[in-house]
């Protein structure tokens, strides 16, 4: 593999096209402004490396990043891309990750506005990521021990889990499908709307209007904080622990809990409520 170490890359496609190479203290920056540094890369391992200008690693091949920063000069760093990994290394430039597959990141920090969107198999752990519009339509996702803070997340994805993890987050698994999250804090506003097989074990969820127009819907073991006006046209099968703010016309199946500020079954409800509501005794 070839080596190369302590050099400054300014200039569009200044290594376009390169078959294993392992690059070392290097700055992909200057006063050129240069695009696609790495496009169409193959094999390439990047270690302590600067990246401050825009489109570097897109059509590539097997990717390793270790202790490498991204900088928000860096827009759109990872585009179409196949095999990725990622450790210790900082994605801080918007877009960063769109259209690819197989990537793992351990232990990164991101902070990439529509960050993995149309992609499919990555996974996540020891990771903090900030992003406004995070993994839209995507696929295959695993997240393990990860801290995120952002707006509109998960939407449209489908087959994903999460664990050991702190969400703070709006409009969370809109439409999503084949979702599992287990034994972590999902903080937000009118949380899995439309979403088809959701299932939350051992979570803390909290904020309003939670969990509406759910099909297979399943709560096990969960806490709730704040959540008013919750399951409205869901089908439902939930076992809580402590008491829920108030419920609103769910469609089906039975929620289980230890009290109710309210449960609010109106006359002008689109369905009539099929749903077991029970105290725990």
């Amino acid at each position: 593999m070839k080596r190369i170490e302590n050099q400054t890359f300014p200039n569009e496609r200044d290594l376009y096209g390169i078959n294993g190479a392992r690059i070392v203290n290097c700055a992909f920056e200057g006063t050129q402004d240069g695009e696609s540094a790495l496009k169409e890369a193959k094999n390439v391992i990047l270690e302590g490396c600067r990246l401050a200008l825009r489109y570097p690693l897109w059509h590539d091949e097997n990717v390793k990043l270790k202790d490498v920063l991204m900088t928000e000069g860096c827009r759109a760093a990872l585009w179409y891309t196949d095999g990725i990994e990622a450790e210790n290394s900082r994605l801080l430039g918007i877009k960063a990750l769109r259209e690819c597959s197989r990537a793992a990141f351990q232990g990164c920090i991101v902070d990439s506005p529509e960050f993995g969107w149309k992609s499919r198999d990555i996974a996540m752990e020891d990771c903090s990521v900030e992003s406004e519009y995070l993994f839209l339509l995507s696929k295959d996702i695993v997240w393990k021990n990860v801290r995120f803070r952002g707006k509109y997340s998960f939407q449209y994805t489908e087959n994903v889990t999460i664990e050991h993890c702190d969400l703070d987050t709006k409009d969370a698994f809109w439409h999503a499908k084949n979702v599992t999250v287990k034994n972590s804090t999902v903080k937000g506003e009118y949380l899995g709307w439309y979403s088809e097989n959701l299932t939350f074990i051992n979570c803390k969820i909290i904020g309003t209007q939670p969990l509406c127009y759910c099909k297979n819907l399943k709560l096990i073991g969960c806490e709730t904080e704040g959540t008013d006006f919750a399951f409205e046209y869901s089908d439902v099968e939930a076992d809580i622990k402590g008491q829920v703010l108030s419920i609103k016309n769910p469609r089906s199946g039975q929620i289980v809990a230890d009290g109710y500020g309210e449960v609010l079954l109106t006359e002008d409800s689109k369905y009539p409520c099929k749903c077991l509501i029970e105290t725990r005794q």
